[in-house]
Order: C-alpha cells, then sequence, then structure tokens
C-alpha cells in the first residue's frame, strides 16, 4: 500500500487516436516511451513494439497473462485489440498508464506508457516496457 496517494487523474486523452495510433509522448518530456512516436527509433520517447508470430488473438492472451503476474498493475480497459493497464509504485503510489494496441498486419503489439506526473520518470517506463517484452518472449506461443 502506498504511503501517499499521488496518482493524479486519468488523462482523457489515452486510446486510439483517430489516426489509429497510440497518443505521441509529449514533445521535451521525460516521463514516457511509445513505439510509434512519429521521429522513430532515434528519439529518445521511442521503444520497440512487441513482436509475435502465429495468432494475434494468442499474443494478446500472452500479453493479458504477462500484465496480470505484475504487482500493483490494474486492467482498466482490454479489448481483442486495445489493453489499457496502470502501475502504482509502492512508496508514493505513483500511477503510469500503460497501452498496447494490437496490429495483426504486422505482427506487432505497439506500445505506450507514460507517467501522469512530473516531467522525467528516471527510466522506469522504459524498463518497465523492456521487463514486459522479456516476460511476454518467455510464454511459449
Amino acid at each position: 500500500m502506498a504511503w501517499l496517494n499521488l496518482a493524479g487523474p486519468r488523462p482523457r486523452h489515452l486510446g486510439v487516436q483517430a489516426d489509429g495510433s497510440l497518443r505521441a509522448c509529449r514533445p521535451g518530456g521525460g516521463n514516457c516511451v511509445c513505439s510509434q512516436h512519429p521521429r522513430g527509433a532515434r528519439d529518445p520517447h521511442h521503444v520497440q513494439p512487441f513482436r509475435y508470430s502465429g495468432n494475434a488473438g494468442d499474443a494478446m492472451t500472452r500479453l493479458l497473462a504477462v500484465l496480470l503476474q505484475q504487482p500493483r498493475c490494474r486492467l482498466v480497459s482490454t479489448s481483442p485489440t486495445y489493453i489499457h493497464a496502470e502501475f502504482q509504485s509502492a512508496l508514493l503510489g505513483l500511477v503510469d498508464d500503460a497501452e498496447f494496441l494490437l496490429a495483426p498486419a504486422d505482427a506487432l503489439i505497439h506500445v505506450r506508457s507514460a507517467a501522469r506526473l512530473g516531467l522525467s520518470d528516471f527510466g522506469i517506463n522504459r524498463a518497465r516496457v523492456e521487463q514486459l517484452r522479456v516476460a511476454f518472449d518467455s510464454i511459449d506461443e
């Protein structure tokens, strides 16, 4: 249980945007990573999407299984093509929003993870995405 509750309000801009992608990270902010960030792999906000082979539905089921094993993770919204999860820090109760968007034509799951509060997350969101990727890749397809 968090000593303080610094969750912040749930952002209204989450979800699939009008162009079919996840929202880009704010320029200049250091608290967000996104696989669909418009500047691409050379930008510090960019992170690689999750890759899978086989059935897209099975890949999303596998991702849900990984998320359900994470401490202080709460699933907010799930559909066959989109997942929104909240991760709360143990000490201060800070909340990060993680979104996952299936791109079956490319055998990818795009990801965006961002802190609700602050200008920097000290690399927490990037580290979490990479840890989730390792767990996702370690589950047999």
